[in-house]
């Protein structure tokens, strides 16, 4: 028979109830199936379905945080799996990581739900009580820490009379800075006072405490192990024997590598949250300008070219007194990139990564000394600065980006070891000549500079023996360039490393080496900040030009300070054991 379908057939059936005897419920899996179905579907309609938009907004207000947590959650079960299996010491660094990340996450959670009312109970209280008080207790608390500073050295020198040679040269260089001052009448003591106490903070920590210490080594450790990773690349490009052409196909694509990395950290927004709070340090501390300031900070980690690009704004508007802070940090800090270079040419990582950091206020200290404020900053607080937007859309991209940035880098880099060693070797050709013509052929621009800087470099605390030495490499840095400088003194920790017959220096003589030679405190340095700041602001070029040399001068006593602190706190017996260890 044929059948016949009407459209209400189908329609959904109507419900009807049938009673069932209780045996047969319980024995029924399907009814059972379809009972438990629909008992969850309410769940979801009343929780989900009805507050979904709400629960949508707050995943979207909170996403991070709670993909932050989930990752640290999984870490942690996982780092407490690897020490259960491999034991700590394999699974430290994971550790570390861990311990570090969870700290920034209190924090995080403590400023964002109880900041505002610290900041209202504490801080501002406490900061208003100094304030109305602080003409009084200025001369209470300065003269206290200049008493307990004092009588530190004393007691610490006494013990290592080298020591007395740095101390003598920090005096001696903040002399020379405060005897150049444009407007010794209006110097403010509070940058300068406190630009080199952090310094000594920053020194203190680092190389006068076991922790510390070994916590820089530790981190200089891990990024020279970081930057190895580099050779993966460069063999896959240019082979096994790279090595044969070591600056060009090692040194310099490690620039490459960093720059990518660093793009990377700058598109997820970790370095400028470093950055920012380096900057609210030291704003905080010297009661310097919000620009003067964040430059300082990011020079630490940027160059000459990238640091224009976080204040270009504000360049055409900063009074002279900041511009001068502004060419000072920039020429006495050293770029992330460069960074990476020093440290592939053999230089310890940890002193590198120190020396960069301390420069950084003895930068703002010396040109505040050198040049000091006169009119009215237009920035109080770095929170007044707005960082670039980035056009990253994703992680690649940002990595892509930044190896594509260094590119020019690497490109100046070489051009600039070519032309200067060549034009070194045609400078000490004419000098042979002119010296041959007195029976003296040895002369040179290196022995010229030896005996030109030699001075500085005893003052600085290096050992008597290798303060021609030294000498000659603070020559190469100031008139040629700072690569060159550091070129030859990986030369000297070879020699030392291999038991070379070559000359070598003492390892605090080579120390302090590394200190005053971390910085872009060089003639051509100058042409590129006036080249770079005068773009972005060309009705200030004059003014620029006109403070380059007064600048670079203090920039070079910014460096020569840095050295001078190291030299008073170095401790000979930790950087021994290390380097032993690194030998052997």
């Amino acid at each position: 028979m044929p059948v016949s379908l009407n459209v209400g057939d189908l329609s959904e059936p109507e419900e009807t109830t049938e009673l069932k005897a209780p045996e047969q419920i319980e024995s029924d899996p399907c009814e059972k199936k379809k009972s438990h179905k629909h008992e969850l579907g309410t769940l979801w309609n009343r929780i989900i379905v009805r507050h979904s938009p709400h629960s949508s907004t707050l995943w979207l207000k909170y996403k991070k945080v709670i993909l932050t947590f989930l990752l640290l959650i999984a870490l942690s079960v996982y780092c407490v799996f690897g020490i259960m299996i491999s034991g700590f010491e394999k699974a430290k660094d994971l550790f570390g990581v861990l311990v570090f990340s969870g700290i920034i996450v209190v924090y995080i959670v403590i400023r964002d739900t109880f900041g505002k009312q610290i900041n209202a109970l504490v801080i501002k209280p406490v900061s208003k009580m100094i304030e109305e008080h602080w003409s009084i207790l200025r001369w209470f608390i300065y003269g206290t820490l200049l008493v307990l500073i004092l009588l530190w050295l004393l007691l610490d020198t006494i013990k290592d009379a080298k020591r007395l040679q740095s101390v003598a040269g920090l005096l001696v260089f903040v002399f020379l800075a405060y005897l150049v001052s444009t407007n010794r009448r209006k110097i403010t003591w509070r940058p300068v006072l406190w630009g080199l106490a952090l310094q000594f903070i920053f020194g203190i920590l680092i190389l006068r405490t076991k922790e510390g210490y070994d916590v820089m080594k530790y981190i200089g450790d891990k990024v020279t192990t970081f930057l190895d990773f580099t050779v993966a690349g460069i063999v896959f490009v240019f082979g096994e024997k790279y090595f044969l052409h070591f600056v060009a196909f090692k040194v310099l694509m490690v620039v490459i590598f960093f720059s990518s990395v660093t793009s990377v950290l700058y598109y997820l927004g970790v370095m400028q949250v470093i950055i920012i709070k380096l900057a609210w340090l030291m704003q905080v501390t010297l009661r310097v300008s919000g620009v003067e300031a964040l430059c300082a900070a990011a020079n630490v980690f940027v160059g000459l070219v990238e640091a224009p690009l976080l204040i270009g704004p504000f360049v055409k508007n900063v009074t002279m007194s900041e511009l001068h802070a502004i060419m000072t940090s920039g020429l006495a800090t050293i770029a992330g990139g460069m960074l990476a270079a020093y440290i592939s040419l053999g230089i310890d990582a940890n002193h590198v990564l120190s020396a960069s950091v301390m420069s950084a206020p003895a930068a703002l200290a010396i040109s505040k000394l050198m040049y000091p404020e006169t009119e009215v900053p237009a920035t109080s607080g770095v929170h007044a600065i707005q960082f670039q937007k980035r056009n990253e859309k994703n992680v690649i991209e940002a990595a892509a980006q930044g190896a594509s940035i260094a590119i020019g880098l690497v490109a100046n880099i070489g051009a600039n070891l070519i032309a200067f060693f060549a034009f070194l070797s045609f400078i000490n050709a004419i000098l042979s000549y002119l010296g041959g013509l007195v029976l003296y052929p040895e002369l040179s621009f290196e022995l010229i500079c030896s005996y030109i800087f030699a001075p500085f470099a005893l003052l600085m605390g290096v050992e008597w023996s290798d303060c021609t030495k030294v000498a000659k490499l603070l020559g190469i840095k100031t008139f040629l360039n700072e690569f060159l400088a550091f070129g030859q003194l990986s030369v000297f920790i070879n020699n030392r490393k291999t038991m070379s017959t070559g000359p070598v220096l003492s390892l605090r003589s080579e120390t302090i080496a590394v200190y005053v030679l971390t910085g872009f405190t060089n003639f051509l340095s100058v042409g590129i900040f006036l080249g770079g700041y005068g773009q972005l602001a060309p009705n200030r070029k004059t003014d620029m030009a006109r403070i380059a040399i007064r600048g670079l001068i203090a920039a070079t006593l910014a460096c020569m300070v840095t050295a001078c602190v190291a030299g008073i706190l170095y401790q000979e017996n930790w950087d021994q054991s290390s380097k032993l260890n690194q030998m052997t």
